[in-house]
C-alpha cells in the first residue's frame, strides 16, 4: 500500500512540477517584447509612427477642419474689431492705431492657421528629440530574466510536499494570466497615446484659429499646452522604463521562487500603474485640460 502511495505520489509531483515548469518558463517573455518595444514605440513622431494614418489625418484636416477653422477666425477676429472699437469710450475716442493692432493681429492668426499642421508637428519633433536623447541614457536591460531561478528549480521542486506543490501551480497559473493582462494595460497605454495624438492634431486649427482672440485665446492656449502635455508625456514614459529596468536587473537574487515570481509581477504592475499616470501628470505639468 505505502509503494502505491509513493508511485502515485511521485507522478503527481512530476506532474505538477512540470505544469509549474511550462507556466513559469515563457511567462515574462510576452513583458519583456512588450517593455522592450516601449521606446521604439513613443520615440517616433506621428508620420513616423504609421504613414497610412498620418496622410488621412492630414488630408481631412486639410479638407475639412480647415474651412471650419477659416471661419472661426473670421468670426473671432470680427468680434476682436468690434470690441476694440467699443471699448473706447464708446465710439468718442478713436485711435487709428488700434486698426493696425487688429490687422497685425488678423495676419498673425491667419499665418497661425494657415502653418498649424508645422506647428503642430514641431512640437512633436521636439518632444521625439528629448525621447531619443533620453533613450540613449536607460542603463541595464529591462528585461526581467529568471533563469538562474529556473536552472535548479525541477530538484528542488521534487523535494517539496504535495500541498506547497499544488499551491504553488495555482501560483504559477495565475500569476501568468495576470502577466498577460499586463501585457495587454502597456499595449493600451503606448498605442492608446498615439492614437490620441492623431485624434487631438485632426482638430488643430480649429483651437489654433482661436490663438488670438482677445476672449477666445484660451482655447487655443490650452489645446498648445495639451499637445506639449502629450509630447512630453514620452519623456516620462521613458523614465517609468527606465527605473524599471533598475529594480528588474537583480530580480532573480532571491532563492525562494515564489517570491521571486510575485516580485517580478509587483514591479511590472507598477510599471503599469505609472504608466496610466504618466497621461495625467503631463497634463498637470503643462496645465493642461
Amino acid at each position: 500500500m505505502d509503494f502505491l502511495w509513493s508511485s502515485i505520489e511521485e507522478w503527481l509531483k512530476k506532474l505538477l512540477v512540470g505544469g509549474i515548469t511550462s507556466n513559469l518558463s515563457g511567462m515574462f517573455d510576452s513583458v519583456n517584447s512588450q517593455v522592450a518595444d516601449i521606446s521604439g514605440q513613443i520615440g517616433q513622431t506621428p508620420q513616423g509612427w504609421n504613414a497610412s494614418i498620418f496622410n488621412m489625418i492630414h488630408s481631412l484636416s486639410e479638407t475639412v477642419i480647415v474651412p471650419i477653422a477659416g471661419a472661426i477666425l473670421a468670426f473671432v477676429m470680427t468680434l476682436e474689431l468690434i470690441q476694440l472699437i467699443t471699448e473706447k469710450n464708446n465710439l468718442h475716442d478713436l485711435d487709428t492705431w488700434m486698426f493696425f493692432k487688429w490687422v497685425f493681429k488678423s495676419a498673425a492668426a491667419i499665418l497661425i492657421v494657415t502653418n498649424t499642421w508645422n506647428i503642430v508637428m514641431g512640437v512633436f519633433e521636439a518632444s521625439q528629440s528629448v525621447v531619443a536623447r533620453a533613450s540613449g541614457l536607460i542603463s541595464g536591460s529591462t528585461a526581467i530574466d529568471i533563469s538562474v531561478i529556473l536552472e535548479d528549480m525541477e530538484t528542488r521542486l521534487m523535494e517539496m510536499d504535495l500541498g506547497p506543490l499544488f499551491g504553488l501551480w495555482f501560483q504559477s497559473l495565475f500569476i501568468g494570466v495576470t502577466m498577460w493582462a499586463l501585457t495587454i494595460c502597456i499595449f493600451i497605454v503606448i498605442y492608446g497615446r498615439m492614437i490620441e495624438i492623431y485624434l487631438v492634431t485632426s482638430v488643430a486649427p480649429i483651437p489654433m484659429a482661436t490663438m488670438m482672440g482677445k476672449e477666445w485665446g484660451g482655447m487655443g492656449q490650452s489645446y498648445l499646452r495639451s499637445l506639449f502635455a502629450l509630447g512630453f508625456q514620452a519623456f516620462l514614459i521613458i523614465i517609468c522604463v527606465a527605473i524599471y529596468a533598475v529594480l528588474v536587473q537583480n530580480i532573480a537574487t532571491q532563492t525562494d521562487i515564489i517570491a521571486s515570481i510575485w516580485t517580478c509581477m509587483g514591479y511590472t504592475v507598477l510599471l503599469c500603474f505609472t504608466l496610466f499616470k504618466t497621461g495625467s501628470l503631463a497634463k498637470s505639468v503643462f496645465n493642461a485640460h
